[in-house]
């Protein structure tokens, strides 16, 4: 890649098929996201965990949403009207005294989309126009902010015509703790360390369960347990909540050839929901920002169930098929990598769910093509599309044009952006000692009502026994104890009565 001569932008060539375009868009990112240097380029890096930072305040909060509040009027034909002057002055007053400003609703809809478009890391953003935003900023409790995320899942999944969206709660704020979702997926499977060391489940989730437990969360032991949703409000007090069945829909995973992997009994959920991101819009940062789309099928098949590190099936179903897994020159994992895709395709065709695979129905194309002709719509529109080439590339890339193309990879705002894992700084004992003192302040209050019926039933029992009828009975076979029996007995009915 090279500047262009004409000062056009960076040429980016695609050698498969010898189309060139310049990016110019890179000179407006003013987010550094790399820490790459003259002699080293860490572009490859994960980077998906980040420490936390104070939250912003003055002139860095008031410059963001001068450009944010200008790109918004820009983008419905009102830049310099009198609405968006007095909008800007409304904002600026807001800032000025509290840091901060209150986002109309039309504002963190545009802030939403515009952030799906510009993710790097996301092939689909094609349907960045489409994003369902949920404005649940209202939300102020851990069981609102539960109910609103469950009514996110019934809006996405949608019988399984699935459909994207995002639910955004409260930004952050001084004087309070950050509303936070504590799952990376709202949806995803447990993950349980045997006796002997061995992990039972999704190995990606093993810290999320074991927080969970950590709050009193039990699950079933088996492989595909659903994790609870986790969530903090204001308070920072963390809840778990389980979510209601009719709410997961799972897709059981069957092979069209190999009936031995269907045997297996695996499953897959079928809505993809990220919900350990940030919304970095306007000078604002919303800390709990739950986002759902849908499935690649190589998403499911090579890094869900094929990854060493998860489910690691690639040797299962090498076996089902009979190849030689104790050479790396049958290729046996690359093929059975390759059956498991075919499984989840299948799978999720046969349930009429949708997925992104080589058969979409939604384009007939593949979806590297369609990110191809995404990329070029945004050159022309914008001046660029920011993207990390190792994250639109699918397993096996190399039979697809987004493989041959070149990229510029760099964050624009409004972003979508990582955060750190919530459970490795919750004080669990001081959510403990909070949970046994609730208890104990129950139990007492339980107590002192039974003390206080007690006492009650005590007073009428001797006010009763006070005015009693006395009787005496008399047998012909007089005995001191049938006596005292019958007189007891009579004695208690009186009372009774």
């Amino acid at each position: 890649m090279k500047q262009h001569a004409n000062n056009e932008g960076i040429r980016l060539k695609n050698w498969s098929t010898g189309e060139v375009l310049y990016d110019t868009l890179h000179s407006t990112s003013n987010v550094k996201a790399l820490n790459c240097r003259s002699t080293i380029c860490t572009a490859n890096h994960m980077n998906t965990i980040k420490e936390v930072k104070p939250i912003r305040t003055g002139d860095a909060v008031l410059d963001d949403a001068k450009k944010f509040i200008d790109e918004f009027y820009a983008s419905i034909e009102k830049f310099g009207s009198a609405e968006h002057l007095n909008r800007w002055s409304e904002i600026k007053t807001q800032i000025e005294e509290s840091d901060g400003y209150i986002m109309k609703t039309e504002e963190l809809k545009y802030g939403a989309t515009v952030a799906w478009r510009n993710a790097p890391r996301c092939p689909g953003r094609i349907q960045w126009k489409k994003l369902q935003v949920f404005d649940s900023r209202h939300v102020g409790t851990a069981q609102g902010m539960f109910e609103a995320m469950c009514t996110h899942l019934q809006y996405a999944t949608n019988g399984g015509i699935l459909r994207s969206a995002i639910t955004v709660f409260p930004p952050r704020q001084k004087g309070r703790c950050d509303f936070r979702v504590w799952n990376s997926t709202m949806i995803g499977y447990a993950c349980y360390k045997q006796p002997d060391g061995t992990l039972l489940g999704d190995p990606f989730n093993l810290e999320l369960t074991q927080a969970a437990q950590k709050l009193g969360w039990a699950g079933k032991g088996t492989r595909q347990d659903i994790l609870p949703l986790i969530v903090q409000a204001g308070d920072g007090e963390a809840h778990f909540f389980d979510i209601p069945e009719d709410l997961v829909l799972q897709v059981p995973l069957r092979h069209p050839k190999y009936e031995k992997f269907t045997d297996l009994g695996y499953k897959w959920f079928a809505l993809p929901g990220v919900s350990c991101l940030k919304l970095d819009c306007g000078g604002l940062e919303f800390s709990a920002i739950p986002f759902s789309g849908w499935y690649s099928d190589s998403e499911i098949g090579s890094r869900d169930l094929g990854d060493k590190h998860r489910f690691n099936l690639a040797p299962v179903m090498a076996g089902i098929m009979g190849l030689n897994t104790e050479t790396n020159e049958s290729n046996w994992r690359d093929l059975a990598v390759s059956e498991l895709v075919v499984a989840v395709a299948h799978s999720f065709r046969e349930a009429k769910i949708t997925i992104v695979d080589h058969q979409t129905a939604f384009t007939k194309r593949r979806p590297s093509e369609t990110f191809i002709e995404h990329s070029k719509s945004e050159h022309e529109e914008r001046g660029g599309c920011p993207t990390d080439w190792v994250w639109v590339n699918p397993p096996g890339s190399f039979t697809t044009p987004v493989y041959h193309q070149e990229v510029l990879f760099y964050w624009i705002k409004p972003l979508y952006d990582y955060q750190d894992q919530p459970w490795k700084t919750y004080n669990f004992g001081k959510h403990f000692r909070g949970t046994l003192e609730k208890r104990e302040i129950d139990y007492l209050k339980r107590f002192r009502h039974m003390a206080r019926a007690a006492l009650f039933a005590q007073r009428m029992f001797m006010k009763a026994y006070a005015n009693r009828t006395k009787a005496h009975v008399f047998s012909k076979a007089f005995k001191p104890e049938s006596m005292h029996g019958s007189n007891q007995i009579i004695l208690a009915r009186f009372v009774l009565e």
